[in-house]
Order: C-alpha cells, then structure tokens, then sequence
C-alpha cells in the first residue's frame, strides 16, 4: 500500500521520497536493495534510511520480541547491533544514532549509496513550491472560531 501511496502521489506530480527505518541488522537489511529499487520504480526521487535506533527501554522490548520471533537469529542480530554502536546496543551521539559506526555501519552506508548512485536517488527532492497552493474557499472550510 505504501508503494501503491507512493505511485498514486507521483502521478499526481507530488515529488515523493522514502526513508527505510528502521533498517534492522540481519533481519530487514538483506532487503535493502530491493526496498530502495521498488521505492524508485514507484516514483521516489530520493530515498535515505536510518539503522535501527534502541534508546533506553527500547533495547530490553526489543531484545525480548527477538528471542520470541526470531531466536536462531537473535544473538547475531544483537551482535550486528552493538558492532555498529560501539559496542553497545545505542549510542546516542548526534552523528553516529541514525547511521551506527563500525565496519558493518560503514557497509550498509556503502551499500545503500551504491543503489541510490545506480537508480539515481542521489539528488534529492526539488525545492518546494509555494505558488502552488491557493487559499482554500469559505465554503466548507471550518474556521477557528469555535474557540471563542
């Protein structure tokens, strides 16, 4: 539906861009390439992500659904984790919490910029237009002055 939301968008010739998130390491990241790529054929003109984000409480929720859901691929989806935050399951530093760091960080980075230079993703979306919008007529439109 949202590819769907996404094309009904860009026939309209509203300029659209998508955002993969969270990008879960071992288990949503294997899609990266193929979410992006039908992302672009549904008409995005610019796409970012960010990689699993597990502040405070969030990591003990998460951990726990994944040794519900997927307990074979738990400890390896923790450890791809904590190889991408320093170590541990969040790191809240500005530059480093929507991406990671590491040596996996750095390849999903990799990664996703190489599909975005191949479908052309790179430019992101065009200035906004405001001469396009029209002040909405009376007729229907409710007014704030049910405050009064």
């Amino acid at each position: 539906r949202r590819l769907e939301t996404l094309a009904h968008l860009r026939a309209a010739g509203v300029p659209t861009g998508v955002m993969v998130a969270p990008l879960i390491p071992v288990l949503t990241d294997p899609e990266l390439e193929a979410i992006v790529s039908a992302a672009h054929a549904a008409g995005a003109l610019s796409a970012g992500y960010i990689l699993l984000r597990l502040p405070l409480e969030v990591a003990d929720l998460f951990e726990e659904w994944l040794h519900r859901h997927f307990p074979l691929k738990a400890e390896h989806v923790m450890q791809r984790i904590r190889d991408s935050r320093g170590g541990k399951a969040y790191d809240a530093a500005f530059h480093r919490r929507q991406s990671g760091s590491g040596v996996y960080a750095d390849l999903l980075a990799q990664r996703f910029r190489l599909i975005c230079r191949k479908l052309g993703l790179n430019g992101g979306l065009p200035p906004l237009r405001s001469d396009l919008f029209r002040k909405p007529e009376t007729g229907g439109q409710m007014s704030f002055d049910f405050f009064d």
